[in-house]
């Protein structure tokens, strides 16, 4: 089955870009919300999850404002996890875009990780 790609938004009120920047790009930030451990080797971010490894490639970065993985397992080279980041104009919060792509039948269950992990990436930034 062909994966689909989705975007979901969250709003944070009082977060500054360069704090939510360092959680979604540097091994102790993502560590403190998205696995259990990270490690670097250049482009490549290891992640662990109890017995659990994945690695990921680096294959966008513009500083603060967005940064792309790719699965280095992931047969379908068309698809990617992305963290962008924006002001919302009206209120001047900080908003993180997620972009991830999922089976059509495993779509919702992605969401709802997603809508986990940013619980507790919200925890960890103190919000």
């Amino acid at each position: 089955m062909k994966k689909e790609k989705f975007h979901i938004e969250y709003v944070f009120d009082k977060v500054s870009r360069r704090s939510l920047w360092n959680h979604v790009t540097t091994p102790p930030g993502l560590s403190a919300w998205f696995a259990d451990d990270v490690f670097i080797n250049n482009s490549i971010y290891t992640f662990k999850w109890d017995k659990d490894e994945e690695e990921a490639e680096v294959i966008s970065v513009k500083p603060e404002i967005s940064v792309r993985y790719r699965w280095v397992e992931d047969e379908n080279e068309n698809s990617y996890f992305e963290f962008k980041i924006h002001t919302v104009e009206l209120t001047g919060a900080t908003a993180l875009e997620i972009t991830d792509f999922a089976e059509p039948d495993e779509k919702e269950d992605a969401i709802d990780l997603w809508d986990s992990q940013v619980e507790m990436l919200k925890r960890t930034l103190g919000i």
